[in-house]
């Protein structure tokens, strides 16, 4: 798979992308900064340009949808399944290029200080999950997560 200089993008099982990012800030700030609206406009687009829209509802059965400020394309967009604060957030999601949903589960973790995000995205198939590897979802949510770490910097 890849590697950036501090995200990991393996696959597990088959059917599952499994992308690992450090972070140099607490996991309550890390949680907070990916589910507050304002915030996770500010980094979420993988260009770095705030997003044209942000809606969160942040409650089991809630939705979220990020519109890209380009306009083009998808929004991405789901529904929150279990929101555990500041340790756990599960979503699901359908990408553009599967017809069925995949549920993303987000771990933070926190030593010293310092915050493991552990991303699982487990797609109903295998070929669910090559297609999104070959829109590049592994690409462009390291990118994504640059741009988080970047943010989280510009906080302290």
């Amino acid at each position: 798979m890849q590697q950036t200089n501090r995200a990991t993008a393996t696959t597990r099982n088959g059917r599952a992308i499994v992308i690992t990012r450090d972070f140099e800030a607490p996991r309550a700030l890390v949680f907070e900064v990916w589910t507050t609206p304002a915030h996770v406009a500010a980094w979420w687009d993988p260009t770095g340009r705030p997003l044209a829209a942000c809606e969160i509802d942040l409650r089991p059965g809630g939705a979220f949808r990020f519109v890209h400020a380009s306009g083009a394309g998808h929004a991405f967009e789901g529904h929150y399944l279990e929101i555990a604060p500041p340790s756990r957030l599960v979503f699901t999601t359908r990408a553009p290029a599967t017809s069925a949903d995949a549920v993303g589960t987000l771990t933070f973790t926190e030593r010293a200080g310092r915050t493991t995000l552990i991303m699982t995205i487990e797609c109903q198939s295998r070929a669910d999950r090559d297609a999104l590897l070959a829109m590049r979802i592994d690409t462009g949510t390291m990118q994504t997560l640059e741009n988080l770490d970047a943010y989280l910097r510009s906080l302290a």
